[in-house]
């Protein structure tokens, strides 16, 4: 977002049930739920079609929001977005079981008792392809962080209903209209996938580039889940490119847009 801000007035939203965020009043985390929520989010700013960024779940909700209210967003950066991928890989299992809601809580009481600093260390080590690029000044928030969650009632309840939000998406007709939901999408686009995701196959590319019908599709060699955190620069450039092919490079106003990042889904 620094490398961003000489372009947008950048803004982070926390997902319901996430970050510093509650869950929703009626407890859904389906994606048109989130996508409700984002979209209420942009319509009372009210400045206009956004710049509009997500990560893996994030992604997934800023591609509903995206075909459903065009008029909300002036372009769209996905970066490993969880669409549905129906070829089946063992060690992503975890996801449908998590989703059984006595399941879910009954693994995350178990989780919990896992320290901190080992459960942040195996997220770090799913989502980087070099764990050794990951800001070490960074971990003691990280691990303290997850300690505060540990704490909130809601914290199980909104990984499990996330969970099953993905595999939902993944069973809807073979996952076929989130894909459809991408081939809707107007908006100039830029699909960002990492090489070495362990979370989201980057075979996905390949798809994608036959589905969204306006985008620029990249994958980032020896790159993980989460390209925005492992490989910064290149992000922002990639951006930079898709902002100024709409008029709103780095010597536009600092408020020609306001760019909405998105929590990774699986970093409970």
């Amino acid at each position: 977002m620094d490398l961003l801000r000489p372009a947008l007035a950048c803004e982070a939203l926390d997902l319901p049930g996430f970050g510093d965020s509650p869950p929703r009043p009626d407890g859904r985390y389906s994606i048109a739920a989130l996508a409700q929520t984002v979209t209420a989010l942009i319509e009372r700013q009210n400045r206009g079609p956004v710049h509009l960024m997500g990560n893996s779940l994030g992604g997934a909700v800023c591609v509903k929001v995206a075909a459903t209210r065009p008029e909300l967003v002036r372009t769209l950066t996905l970066i490993s977005p969880a669409l549905p991928d129906p070829r089946p890989r063992m060690d992503l299992l975890r996801f449908p079981v998590i989703s059984f809601p006595w399941i879910g809580t009954w693994l995350f009481s178990k989780l919990r008792l896992i320290p901190p600093e080992r459960r942040v260390a195996d997220v770090i080590a799913t989502c980087f392809s070099d764990p050794g690029l990951f800001a070490r000044a960074r971990f003691a928030a990280e691990v303290a962080e997850l300690a505060r969650r540990d704490s909130l009632g809601y914290a199980g309840a909104a990984l499990a209903g996330s969970a099953r939000a993905l595999t939902t998406e993944v069973l809807r007709a073979g996952g076929r209209p989130a894909w459809r939901d991408a081939a809707r999408i107007i908006a100039p686009s830029l699909v960002i996938y990492g090489s070495h995701d362990r979370v989201v196959d980057p075979r996905n590319a390949g798809r994608a580039a036959h589905a969204f019908k306006n985008a620029k599709i990249v994958v980032l060699p020896r790159t993980g889940h989460v390209a925005q955190m492992e490989r910064p620069g290149l992000v922002a450039t990639e951006i930079g490119m898709l902002l100024a092919a709409t008029g709103r490079g780095p010597s536009q106003s600092r408020d020609a847009g306001r760019a909405r990042e998105f929590p990774l889904a699986s970093a409970g």
